[in-house]
């Protein structure tokens, strides 16, 4: 049925990319709504829930990187894959600093998006083989929902904070190194890790410039200690 159907919102200000968009991701399985504009996005999800959004970063009024910042200062965690012609890798980082949870350069393959989207999808449903709720410090994480409480208040996570905080809980104790953190695997995607560790740390440590639990391990990468 399609209300079963992950419901997408595309918001491009480039016509011909918002309907190559539309007709492809509805031709493998999704709903597809579209916004030309920061502005008209807003409106579309003052009235509708969506499981993910496509933002484009350069688009004339509000960019997509202010709109994802205000989006994740308002608490909300709705998956950000962020689509730019700006390829370097300081515009990777300032995507994922502004709360994009991946990032895809301008021109890009159909089916490369296709499994990123997927793959965002994938890691913000819960996993149903585990049910348990893990502490570190102040900070409960409940595996299975993927939602953390600090001090028995909800914090809220991206889907890209929800995927790590769950790889270093099947990992905990080990390090894990800033290849096997990165969203593709990618060598040079890797530094992009340290800006999500970075606001992560913000959400669960009480002093993020010298952290207690999510700690950098020297020539190594990073890992949890969990109670």
């Amino acid at each position: 049925m399609t209300e079963n159907k992950p419901h997408i919102l595309v918001i491009d200000d480039d016509r011909r990319i918002r309907e190559l968009l539309q007709s492809y991701l509805a031709d493998n399985g999704f709903r597809v709504s579209v916004a030309p504009t920061a502005a008209v996005a807003r409106e579309k999800m003052r009235g509708l829930a969506f499981d993910l959004l496509i933002l484009d970063v350069m688009m004339p009024g509000e960019s997509g990187t202010a709109l994802a910042q205000a989006l994740r200062g308002s608490q909300e965690s709705v998956p950000i894959l962020m689509l730019s012609a700006l390829s370097e890798i300081e515009d990777r980082i300032n995507g994922l600093m502004a709360g994009s949870d991946d990032y895809l350069p301008k021109p890009f393959e159909p089916r490369e998006l296709l499994l990123r989207v997927q793959n965002l999808l994938r890691r913000a449903a819960p996993p149903v083989d585990q049910r348990i709720d893990v502490r570190f410090g102040e900070c409960l994480f409940n595996v299975a929902r993927g939602e953390l409480r600090r001090n028995g208040e909800v914090v809220k996570l991206t889907t890209r904070e929800r995927d790590l905080l769950r790889l270093f809980i099947q990992n905990a104790g080990r390090p894990i190194t800033r290849t096997e953190l990165a969203p593709d695997g990618a060598e040079e995607n890797a530094r992009t890790v340290d800006v999500q560790i970075n606001r992560l740390r913000q959400k669960i440590e009480e002093d993020p410039s010298n952290p207690v639990y999510l700690q950098t391990v020297r020539g190594a990468g990073y890992t949890l200690h969990v109670d």
